[in-house]
């Protein structure tokens, strides 16, 4: 039995396979990853503490409606990683036009910005001052350059006062639940990449030279019965000579000797210890930090409770109309809406309501334990269809059914000061010879699904070249043995 377990339920222990590599977590990282090792014949056990696999790339299914963990398109310029899209799903994908607004001060307004929307929205004197400020921003750079620390600089600088004070504070400032001058700078490089009012300019005026901007990609790939096909698809793959274990919680990483020896998982009312060669992990990193046996120094720890998450309620209104939007996204950054973002999943696919029917996703971002988390399903269901109604999309006599659904650990937060903490615990980990973080939350970084699947990618191309060089030493090995007399 696990030591100091006198009063534990029946413990269970993995048979030991060869060469083993246990993965932990099942979103799109760790899905990729066990789906190429598999491939490579390798023995691969995921472990995934939900009853479903995706983690935040899932679908649920109710009642004939389907939706998304919030909306989740997918967008690559890497062909790997779009092929192993495909494949998980048959090559069964939908190219989707993307069409997304931002609703304020009762307006319309597009997303990515254009200067053409800007115009017609706030009229020749407001879009007048935003260029005015743009322009002084660009001035004061040229005469003395100014110190980038924040999320807040970067936009500044990137677009002018007037532009971060219209469009970008108050939704940033809503979704993180801090003040902009207190988030990295890295975010905004995440976030906008290469978009500058010059680009959004030129993608107005000339939308074939958008090139690389992700920001103005115009269309996205999507699975018709929503993004946990893929999910499953992959899973599909690995069973066929692996393990996926759902309903799988680790709660314990024991290392001994500079190396990850085994995990103790809890599966219902069973516990044991689970042994491996390799070991990769996507659960939150701050997590995986104080599962370790024995536990890290003190500073670790400490560096890994300054690391936060974002969390996030959807709440989802099931409607008795064809369509409310014609959009992919809706956002709304003023506070007195409760939620942040909108999305129609039937507009990314029809298959995604019954006939005549469509439902709309909303988002409400929070911090486990505050009032919007722990407010009841009923009454985030009302204050959410109040909004709407109050935005006009609906009516409450065409509400049909909703769904309220809490999301733990959605977003990493990056606080000023977070990647300081954040390399302290990876050079950390890093000391374990078998053990490689990936994903979103394993690696603590802004990643979008196909960042997340290149992650997983890249940890496996490793694990493979070392079995491979493994391989070719013991050949070797073998073959001079063989030429001793």
């Amino acid at each position: 039995m696990i030591p100091g377990a006198a009063d534990a339920p029946p413990e269970f222990r993995s048979p030991p396979r060869a060469g083993e590599i246990a993965i932990l977590g099942a979103g799109f990282a760790g899905l990729t990853a066990g789906s190429l090792l598999a491939r490579s014949g390798a023995a691969v056990t995921i472990f995934e503490k939900d009853i479903a696999v995706g983690g935040l790339a899932r679908t649920i299914e109710r009642n004939g409606f389907r939706f998304d963990l919030g909306g989740h398109r997918f967008h690559t310029n890497n062909r790997r990683v779009e092929t192993l899209f495909r494949q998980a799903l048959d090559d069964d994908v939908l190219e989707v036009a993307r069409s997304s607004k931002i609703f304020m001060n009762g307006r319309y307004f597009d997303y990515p910005w254009r200067p053409l929307g800007a115009l017609r929205g706030f009229g020749v004197r407001g879009a007048a001052a935003i260029m005015f400020y743009y322009a002084a921003e660009q001035l004061r750079q040229y005469v003395r350059p100014p110190g980038i620390s924040s999320f807040e600089d970067v936009i500044v600088s990137r677009f002018g006062r007037a532009m971060f004070d219209i469009f970008v504070k108050e939704y940033s400032e809503k979704v993180w639940g801090i003040k902009c001058h207190r988030i990295a700078a890295e975010l905004a490089e995440w976030r906008i990449q290469n978009l500058s009012v010059g680009a959004a300019v030129r993608d107005a005026l000339f939308p074939r030279s958008r090139g690389t901007v992700r920001s103005l990609a115009r269309k996205f790939l999507y699975p018709p019965l929503g993004i946990g096909q893929v999910a499953e698809g992959l899973r599909r793959g690995i069973e066929e000579s692996s393990r996926v274990l759902t309903g799988a919680t680790v709660t314990g990483v024991h290392h001994s000797g500079g190396g990850i020896d085994s995990i103790t998982v809890r599966e219902g009312d069973r516990t044991g210890r689970h042994r491996a060669d390799e070991f990769l992990s996507s659960i939150p990193l701050n997590r995986l930090v104080h599962l370790l046996d024995p536990k890290p120094p003190e500073e670790i720890l400490a560096a890994a409770d300054r690391l936060r998450f974002r969390d996030l309620v959807t709440v989802t209104i099931m409607i008795d109309r064809a369509r409310v939007t014609d959009q992919s996204w809706i956002y709304l950054p003023e506070r007195g809406i409760p939620f942040g973002r909108i999305h129609e999943p039937t507009n990314w696919s029809a298959k995604m309501a019954p006939e005549g029917k469509t439902l709309l996703v909303t988002e409400h971002f929070c911090f486990r334990g505050d009032d919007v988390w722990n407010a009841d399903d009923e009454a985030l269901a009302g204050t959410t269809i109040a909004g709407l109604e109050s935005l006009g999309l609906i009516r409450g006599s065409e509400v049909i059914d909703s769904l309220v659904l809490r999301v733990p650990n959605a977003y990493p937060i990056f606080e000023i000061g977070y990647d300081g903490n954040r390399r302290k615990i990876c050079d950390y980990l890093g000391s374990f010879k078998n053990l490689r973080v990936i994903g979103r939350g394993g690696m603590f970084q802004y990643f979008n699904m196909d960042h997340a699947m290149e992650s997983g990618i890249a940890a496996a191309d490793e694990i493979m070249a070392e079995s491979t060089k493994s391989r070719s030493r013991r050949r070797e090995e073998t073959v001079l043995a063989e030429a001793r007399p």
